[in-house]
């Protein structure tokens, strides 16, 4: 099992909306079950389920909010103490409630549901503490998966940023020592976007980016591939304001996606060509699109197609899926000369 003193708590959170309305279909659910059970008990069975939905929904509730207020503490216990911590004060919420229901109902009517005092609270223990198990493990196993999707991601933008790290700038030391004697002044500008490039993008600080760092990091990128290429790489951006320049997002999401157009397009054929950068918004989602001439890639089928087609792009699609879900796209295709990248994001909301 986890080891339970780590700095995230390891005990399902409650305290969110999405699990407390998970618990209050289940306990739906069992009264639903309980319902349509013949029993031969007598009454109609509409209120029936509305009488018991009651009592079985306030169950619920108790012990989500119960167990949000004591989750940091459950925490500090190792796993198997905490969950059944867990169980028993969910066993005894559910104990407290039918004690108070039955001796209530049991005033004015005859015993709730043809049952003594302590089979009827006995039987709502015993199935809550059933109900609330099957939930909590539920709720556990979906946040270790969580927890490494998260790691992977992580992972593999390191792993990305150590390929960047030597190769570019390799290359980019190797333009400025032979900017050095024809062109001092170039080189020492070179030398300035180069030192501001890895400050923003491979310094050791994490944490989210935000859409005008994605796109100032793209043209420190693009200004020190300019030196190199010269005429043959020209540049041209698209910004439809308004923009949501402050958008939280991945580090590295726009740079690898150009280095791909300058470097598998531009730098391939004799000529050059232009890498067109386009940026749009609307209420819903951030638009990004990234054209570019570019050699047949082997394997690419023309056409627009969800996928990567590359190391970078996979990576960048892997993270835009884990970060926002279904709703963020990373869609790649070549069509007559032209190799189009068309990337959109979310404004709201984000996935897991």
């Amino acid at each position: 099992m986890d080891d339970p003193r780590r700095s995230e708590p390891w005990f399902p959170d409650l305290c969110r909306t999405q699990r407390v309305a998970i618990m209050l279909g289940l306990a739906e659910l069992v009264v639903l079950v309980v319902v349509l059970t013949p029993d031969g008990a007598a009454g109609n069975p509409l209120a029936r389920f509305v009488y018991i939905s009651g009592f079985a929904l306030w169950v619920a509730i108790a012990i989500c909010a119960l167990l949000c207020r004591l989750r940091a503490r459950i925490s500090q216990l190792p796993v198997r103490l905490g969950s059944l911590l867990a169980l028993l004060l969910a066993g005894a919420v559910a104990g407290i409630f039918a004690g108070i229901l039955h001796s209530l109902y049991g005033v004015i009517g005859p015993p709730l549901m043809g049952l003594g005092f302590s089979h009827f609270v006995l039987r709502c223990v015993a199935v809550t503490m059933l109900i609330t198990a099957l939930a909590l493990r539920y709720f556990y196993i979906n946040d270790r998966w969580v927890a490494q999707l998260e790691a992977h991601a992580r992972a593999e933008a390191d792993a990305l940023q150590a390929r960047i790290r030597p190769h570019f700038l390799f290359n980019s030391m190797n333009l400025i020592a032979g900017l050095l004697r024809r062109d001092p002044e170039v080189a020492e500008q070179a030398v300035l976007d180069l030192s501001d490039l890895f400050r923003a993008a491979l310094g050791t600080g994490e944490g989210d980016s935000d859409l005008r760092a994605e796109c100032e990091l793209a043209e420190r990128y693009l200004s020190i591939e300019s030196l190199r290429l010269g005429a043959r790489l020209q540049v041209e951006w698209h910004r439809d304001e308004p923009l949501p320049w402050s958008l939280p997002m991945p580090r590295l999401i726009l740079q690898p996606l150009v280095e791909n157009a300058v470097l598998h397009g531009v730098s391939r054929l004799p000529e050059g060509g232009k890498v067109v950068i386009g940026l749009s918004a609307d209420e819903l989602m951030l638009r990004i699109r990234i054209d570019n001439p570019a050699p047949d890639p082997e394997g690419v089928k023309p056409g627009l197609r969800p996928d990567g087609a590359g190391h970078a792009q996979r990576n960048i699609a892997h993270r835009l899926a884990y970060r926002y879900g279904e709703t963020a796209r990373l869609e790649r295709g070549w069509h007559d000369g032209e190799y189009h990248c068309r990337l959109q994001i979310p404004l709201k909301g984000e996935g897991a």
